[in-house]
């Protein structure tokens, strides 16, 4: 991942093959642990959910983001070996879990940058990736999964993962009308500029 700070990135992988990344509500908790430790320190979080065999994240880049790392002989940035760890360490804990080996995630995750889509990049990012549940029929209501931030953004509990007033103020939400925005049909044609 090139990073760049003070900007904003759709940031997302799935397991290798499609199979999947969460078997459990244990996983998807230890998954958030690991991030909470290897990724948020690195930058602001803006929107999220996991689903059973991926993950989306949009992510403002800070300073820290950038900062570059040396692992062995390859320099990383400080987010991109973030993601690293923390995919890493899931995969070593996922593997341990359930009696396997090898690979869990597709081998790079992908990293669009909001300047790169066009104006509404951010909200129709946000939008996409609070709608995957309802898409996928896990749920009758974007709130009702709890491996989202949508619930935070309605206020039906205190998430502190997200930087909600920073997301209000990069995206352009309206706080008064921040659900039914969120329901809204996303244009299909703007669903393939959100993903590179």
């Amino acid at each position: 991942m090139n990073i760049i700070s003070d900007e904003t990135y759709h940031i997302y992988n799935q397991g290798n093959n499609g199979e999947p990344l969460f078997l459990k509500d244990e996983d998807y908790i230890q998954f958030l642990r690991l991030f909470r430790k290897y990724v948020s320190p690195y930058s602001k979080v803006l929107a999220y959910c996991l689903m059973p065999n991926h993950f989306h994240f949009l992510i403002h880049a800070t300073k820290d983001s950038e900062k570059i790392k040396r692992i062995g002989n390859i320099d990383l940035c400080q987010l991109s070996n973030g993601f690293c760890l923390l995919q890493s360490n899931y995969a070593t804990y996922f593997n341990k879990q359930n009696e396997r080996t090898g690979s869990l995630f597709r081998q790079k995750t992908k990293a669009k940058s909001m300047t790169e889509g066009d104006k509404n990049y951010g909200f129709t990012a946000s939008q996409y990736i609070h709608q995957n549940p309802l898409k996928a029929v896990l749920v009758k209501r974007m709130e009702d999964w709890i491996y989202s931030s949508f619930a935070d953004y309605l206020k039906l509990r205190n998430g502190t993962l997200c930087d909600q007033e920073l997301a209000f103020r990069l995206i352009g939400f309206n706080k008064e009308n921040f659900a039914a925005e969120s329901y809204k049909s996303i244009d299909e044609d703007l669903i393939p500029k959100i993903f590179i």
